[in-house]
């Protein structure tokens, strides 16, 4: 039976463009035969798709403009099956993003807000949304911070990504990480060792789940009820196109086995090849797999 999951967050419209490398020298114009892709992304769409083409029931929340690039967003949404009836076009423009990338996997990300970090989501509205909800995916944007403590309140199953932190006290994402059941970040400026992190962050937050993507390194995850620590290894068995998007697919995947009643472990274990493989793609907003192939894989 799907698992029906709130996701809340940005969605945009996101253009990659190959470098030959970082730094960037100056050339006043270069050729990357189809090396320069648009495609509608932002984390709130790619964990709405991530999850759809898992086999869950998906509710988005976001912001768009009333412009062409929002008319692209629903179009595109409409084709993977994901209601837009929760997409408010209230915003001045659409959001969107430029992703520089190299052979290598590194990535530089431009992100245009535009107006959205001065919305607001009204948690009395979702109210029901939320009662009906298996779960909430909720992204560290301002308009989910009413709503993560609304959900935490209802007794509803949280899960949130912050993305990069340099402390336990970080002022920005403070909301999010008290309110998380599941805490989701990438080890990337950590400012000390990956275990020594993620157990100051679990003694200030008391998260019941928290996971530290480490790129080609894999996954720590710390699952209090086991009480330790665990390294996953990465999936190395596709070839690396682009590693954006990489972080979105481990958290949304991690998440879909996790509520459908597998261990923090095992549903870490299936996160890995699920975000390995999408990464052979160029997007975050593609290459998401279904189950039957992740779990081809892992028998």
């Amino acid at each position: 039976m799907a698992k029906k999951i709130l996701v809340s967050g940005l969605v945009n419209i996101e253009t990659t463009v190959e470098v030959r490398g970082f730094p960037i020298n100056y050339y006043p114009i270069d050729y990357p035969f189809f090396g320069v892709n648009s495609n509608v992304a932002g984390v709130g769409c790619n964990i709405a798709k991530a999850l759809t083409a898992l086999g869950d029931e998906v509710e988005l929340f976001s912001f768009t403009g009333n412009d062409y690039e929002a008319g692209r967003i629903f179009s595109e949404l409409d084709s993977k099956g994901i209601a837009t009836h929760n997409i408010h076009r209230s915003l001045k423009n659409t959001p969107t993003s430029v992703i520089l990338f190299d052979p290598e996997g590194k990535r530089q990300v431009y992100c245009d807000l535009k107006d959205i970090q001065e919305q607001m989501l009204h948690p009395e509205d979702l109210s029901d949304a939320l009662a009906k909800a298996d779960a909430a995916a909720l992204c560290n944007i301002n308009f989910n911070r009413a709503l993560i403590k609304k959900a935490r309140q209802m007794h509803k199953l949280t899960a949130t990504d912050v993305h990069v932190l340099d402390n336990v006290e970080n002022d920005y994402n403070r909301d999010f990480m008290e309110n998380a059941d599941i805490l989701f970040l990438s080890d990337e400026g950590l400012p000390c060792s990956h275990e020594d992190f993620i157990r100051q962050l679990h003694e200030r937050y008391h998260n019941r789940v928290i996971v530290i993507g480490m790129g080609a390194k894999g996954a720590l995850l710390l699952d209090s009820a086991e009480k330790r620590l665990i390294n996953v290894p990465a999936y190395d068995k596709a070839k690396v196109v682009n590693t954006v998007g990489a972080g979105d697919s481990l958290y949304s995947s991690f998440l879909h086995y996790y509520v459908k009643g597998f261990s923090a472990e095992d549903s870490l274990r299936r996160a890995v090849i699920f975000a390995g493989i999408k990464i052979g793609f160029n997007g975050a907003g593609v290459g998401f797999s279904d189950e039957s192939h992740i779990e081809a894989i892992i028998n």
